[in-house]
């Protein structure tokens, strides 16, 4: 039995040590490293894999195709849109993703941003460690967390802790999520509320939605134009939901006030060309929200556990199936 780490060059040397421990032990464990320069020899490496375990590398049709016998592909990851899974389905192959595994983690890497943009501690740095300045004015205009109205797009599990930690600091908590019942809302003292509600009324904007389709670059420079009350924007979805060059055009003409990113739209960003670094208005982390020692621990061992329980037809103990296979 043949089993596949599919790796991109950021992940390739880490310590896998969790998933052979959780891997089927008669199985043959293999790392195979995807870039764009590598496919076709990754292709050839994975087409006898009975199992993939990935997280970012990109299993669209044609490398799904390559695969003769796999029966599970396993996503390191709670999202799951760098696998087309409804394809995977049509060749009769599981899909499964962790369900949770960071939720504590990403809220409080929310806040920590968001309380630092409000308070704008960059500008403070900034001006004591490279100017060596004590000046509170230098941040200019700094308003009172109680009563602001945070908008919080996504309101699943790691929205909705985000809202009950915001609470507390005086924040008044709408949301959008047009799948979410709305009792569960009303138990967090939560508005749930229409989009339009959210870019007009809110003074902080949190992004916590799946990647879909329909949502991809979807903050552009036309919805930054609707943001009344030129908001801060957190991102601790997908990089991909947000149109950078809009996001920058929003910051420079002052729609938005300043934004905290823990992803951008590329994995692999050219930092020292990139055009939101080193600026006072952005907070930018590198897609670390997710971090703890537990979190990392789970992350490894839930995509094994998925890829052991399906291959062994112990599918009640899979952690989430994305698709269907009978």
């Amino acid at each position: 039995m043949k089993i596949i780490l599919a790796e991109i060059p950021e992940t390739i040397n880490r310590d896998i040590s969790i998933e052979r421990k959780y891997l089927p032990s008669d199985s043959k464990v293999e790392v195979a490293l995807y870039t764009p320069e590598t496919r076709e020899k990754f292709k050839e490496k994975i087409k006898d894999a009975d199992a993939i375990l990935t997280g970012y590398v990109p299993f669209d049709k044609d490398l799904i195709d390559c695969l003769e016998k796999c029966k599970v592909i396993s996503v390191a990851a709670t999202g799951y849109n760098y696998v087309d899974v409804e394809y995977a389905e049509t060749k009769g192959i599981h899909c499964c993703a962790i369900g949770d595994y960071c939720t504590q983690e990403v809220a409080d890497h929310t806040l920590m941003v968001l309380l630092a943009l409000a308070r704008k501690l960059p500008i403070y740095q900034n001006s004591i460690n490279n100017n060596h300045e004590w000046n509170y004015l230098v941040a200019g205009s700094v308003p009172r967390l109680q009563g602001l109205t945070l908008g919080i797009v996504g309101l699943g599990k790691i929205g909705q802790a985000v809202a009950k930690r915001a609470i507390p600091f005086g924040f008044k908590v709408q949301a959008y999520d047009p799948y979410l019942p709305k009792h569960i809302a009303d138990e967090i003292n939560v508005d749930l509320v229409d989009l339009n509600s959210i870019i007009e009324e809110s003074d902080v904007i949190s992004l916590h939605m799946n990647l879909t389709g329909n949502n991809k670059s979807f903050f552009t420079y036309e919805i930054f134009k609707q943001m009344k009350k030129q908001p801060i924007i957190i991102n601790m979805a997908r990089g991909e939901m947000i149109d950078e060059q809009d996001l920058m055009k929003a910051l420079d003409e002052g729609l938005i006030r300043s934004a905290g990113l823990d992803v951008l739209e590329s994995e692999s960003p050219d930092l020292a060309n990139h055009p939101l670094v080193g600026r006072e208005d952005v907070i930018l982390t590198p897609h670390v929200a997710f971090y703890s020692n537990q979190s990392l621990y789970l992350l490894s061992k839930i995509p094994a556990d998925n890829i052991t329980n399906t291959l062994n037809g112990d599918f009640d103990k899979v952690d989430r199936f994305v698709n269907k296979v009978d």
